[in-house]
């Protein structure tokens, strides 16, 4: 497998508003002014403004207990603009038909949707009748989004949302791509797994990312150690991060493990927990689940703490399986670290959220949600088992392997 080349989208959420009778007015002025800060011309903020104005007035017209979502998004060349809509129904039977101008059920001219297809960068809308639906649309300047369509769309995202009452988040998530471990074989190292036979060619990570699928044969299950040294390959590491409490100390904790994380050279989910854990001292700390994802073996290496849920999602089947943390607080109470190795479903995603979503969520019930971006899927299963009175955040990473 050669080194991993496509970039990763790092996100801000800067706020969501909640639906009220001035969502478009307030949403379309603080879409202006944030793509104005970004660098966009006025001809494309005016084109950021009427999409986003479009959006919220579809919820004020047809969503229950709507809200949107305005958020930054970055490469290392880039920023650009992005929104999330999500509602608590009635949902749309027919998407294709609702995208057509012209279709509206409350008489009006039914250019909504099809508005905010033709001007956005990005766009993907996922909907369960009498359920409830999720939109996302991205906004580059003319130059980035040449750059994105080469880059093609990220295969790990998530959005957090604040307890009500407050305006930072204490759970935040990040990911980076990395090398192969390097690390001898250890007793805790070597348990038995499940794991697929490696492929007999490369897996490059245009196959991961879809852009071209991996050929289909059979590969058999068999019991194997958990590989060392550089077997794996290249990877991808995605961090999650439960700030203990609400509010801005819970906000400080989190941003800190972001920024060990990220500078963090460890390979391993569990050197990179004691990183953050050295880096949480002296703040509330909070619960952290570091997932390691090696499209190369079709498998992931797993090390948490605390309450941070994470499963693995098989779409074909609708199963999901959990990844079990260790009790302790990071940055207080560390545990003994133990990584486990778990198979990756082909198809399916991995799946990482803070206690402000409860567990009762089954894929079973959200038909199709990781057949669409990660982006959607996450903000599904807010929209699907998100509370309102604690902070709120989910990652999902989904590809090809």
């Amino acid at each position: 497998m050669g080194p991993l080349t496509q970039p990763l989208l790092e996100s801000e959420d800067v706020a969501w508003f909640r639906d009220d009778e001035s969502l478009p007015a307030s949403t379309r002025g603080a879409a202006a002014a944030l793509a104005r800060r970004l660098g966009f011309d006025e001809q494309r903020c005016a084109e950021v403004s009427l999409a986003v104005s479009e959006a919220a007035t579809n919820l004020r017209k047809h969503a229950v207990d709507g809200a949107l979502l305005l958020r930054i998004v970055r490469t290392e060349q880039d920023a650009g603009l992005e929104i999330v809509t999500t509602d608590e129904g009635p949902g749309m039977p027919d998407i294709a038909r609702c995208l057509v101008d012209g279709t509206s059920s409350t008489g009006t001219l039914g250019i909504g949707l099809g508005a905010i297809t033709r001007l956005a960068d990005s766009f993907d809308v996922h909907s369960l009748p009498g359920r409830g639906t999720v939109l996302t649309a991205r906004f580059w300047t003319k130059d980035a989004a040449r750059r994105s369509a080469a880059r093609g769309e990220p295969v790990v995202a998530g959005l957090t949302r604040p307890i009500t009452g407050e305006v930072v988040c204490g759970d935040a998530w990040a990911a980076r791509t990395t090398g192969p471990r390097t690390t001898e074989p250890t007793a805790a190292a070597t348990h038995r797994v499940a794991a697929r036979e490696p492929a007999a060619d490369p897996l490059g990570w245009a196959a991961l990312t879809g852009f071209r699928p991996a050929p289909d044969r059979p590969r058999p299950v068999r019991e194997a150690t958990a590989p060392t040294g550089d077997v794996e390959g290249p990877a991808l590491l995605l961090m999650f991060c439960d700030g203990l409490g609400h509010g801005p100390l819970a906000h400080r904790a989190s941003e800190a493990a972001v920024t060990a994380f990220r500078e963090s050279r460890s390979h391993d989910p569990a050197g990179v927990i004691t990183e953050i854990h050295k880096a949480l001292r002296g703040s509330r700390g909070g619960a952290v689940a570091v997932v390691r994802v090696e499209p190369l073996t079709r498998s992931l290496l797993f090390c948490g703490v605390g309450n941070v849920s994470t499963f693995v999602v098989d779409s074909e089947t609708n199963g999901r399986r959990s990844l079990l943390s260790a009790p302790g607080i990071v940055g207080h109470q560390l545990p003994n670290l133990r990584a486990v190795r778990q198979e990756l479903p082909r198809h399916g995603g991995v799946v990482m959220h803070s206690d402000g979503l409860t567990e009762r969520w089954k894929p079973g019930s959200l038909p199709g949600f990781l057949e669409h971006s990660p982006l959607v899927a996450a903000a599904q299963l807010l929209r699907e088992a998100g509370v309102r009175r604690d902070d709120a955040g989910v990652a999902v990473v989904k590809g090809h392997w």
